[in-house]
């Protein structure tokens, strides 16, 4: 996730502990998400790379590595990496996102990065892994691009060299996954252009169907999404925390000054993240794995609206091809 949000949201707090309300959770019914997730904990980002190729080559995926000129005036030049799987085939693309790479700490040290943003990772691994099978014998109007993005922590590099790459007319619709390691409520923005009203009703709709706590949030931390919705793509940004830490986040960012957090307290996302404290501890594999179902089904669904969509638009144009089509009266 881009820190320099949080920076002004927590401008007035002071860091303290965590409550114990946010006791660490371990990795659950799972253990082989914590395990993929311990793999990237390296000293670079592209030995990170390298880690996240691995992996989905072991799921049977061909991934294809894209290479571009990053960097920013802080790190200098600096090469990045995206790396991209499709799943299935359409004339326009459904987008899912996650950015894999880790903030470089005060004293040079790689931050481990795990909830931000190996959770939403391995999240979107679960989706792709699910879609694959899934999609066998079940057509759909799209194919489905998952980009895990290099240097969204340098300014959202990836996603802007991928959109410079891949070109905007494509696409369709982009899910992007940030801070998504633990935790069953899922938090969304809603401040991301009114060409995204169709994913935001699309999602509240499976929220309701699954019975999901889906928490939106009016004003929500940058992440790759904002690449997308600047180019006037439309796009949802979600993460996942426990119910409490999601209604801390909300309140940091959305409940003014008078937004009832005690004086000095810091929501623990806040500290973990951009910290030597965003550690493997804190992967909880079975709600990483039930976010990326969720991820999955939400794709499936914009597919569905996508195409009722187009056919409404199609009716509109056939209705008014005959009137354009009558010739004037003398």
């Amino acid at each position: 996730m881009l820190f320099r949000s949080l920076v002004a949201a927590t401008a007035l707090f002071a860091a303290v502990p965590a409550f114990a309300q946010e006791a660490t959770p371990q990795a659950g019914d799972r253990p082989d998400i914590a395990a993929g997730a311990a793999q990237f904990i390296k000293p670079t980002n592209a030995e990170r790379t390298q880690v996240l190729v691995g992996i989905l080559t072991r799921l049977g995926f061909t991934p294809e590595i894209q290479v571009f000129a990053g960097g920013n005036q802080a790190s200098g030049p600096m090469e990045g990496a995206n790396v991209v799987v499709t799943v299935g085939e359409g004339d326009k693309d459904i987008v899912l996102t996650a950015h894999y790479d880790a903030v470089k700490l005060r004293d040079g040290a790689l931050s481990q990065g795990i909830v931000d943003n190996v959770g939403s990772v391995m999240a979107m691994m679960e989706a792709a892994k699910t879609l694959e099978m899934g999609l066998e014998g079940q057509p759909v109007a799209h194919r489905f691009v998952f980009v895990f993005t290099d240097q969204e922590e340098l300014g959202l590099l990836g996603a802007k060299a991928f959109l410079e790459k891949h070109g905007k007319d494509r696409i369709a619709a982009v899910i992007n996954a940030d801070v998504a390691a633990y935790g069953q409520t899922v938090m969304y923005g809603e401040n991301n252009g009114d060409q995204s009203d169709f994913v935001l009703e699309t999602l509240r709709s499976l929220c309701a169907e699954r019975g999901f706590d889906c928490m939106p949030y009016p004003v929500y931390p940058p992440s790759d999404d904002r690449a997308f919705s600047a180019a006037g793509v439309p796009v949802v940004s979600m993460g996942t925390q426990d119910a409490v830490g999601a209604h801390q986040m909300w309140l940091a960012f959305n409940g003014g000054e008078n937004n009832g957090l005690k004086e000095g307290f810091v929501p623990p996302v806040f500290q973990r993240i951009h910290s030597t404290e965003d550690r493997l501890s804190y992967i909880k594999g079975v709600d990483v794995a039930r976010f990326g179902l969720f991820i999955a089904d939400l794709g499936l669904a914009l597919d569905k609206r996508l195409v009722e969509i187009q056919a409404k638009d199609d009716a509109v144009a056939a209705e008014a091809a005959p009137a354009a089509a009558a010739p004037s009266n003398p």
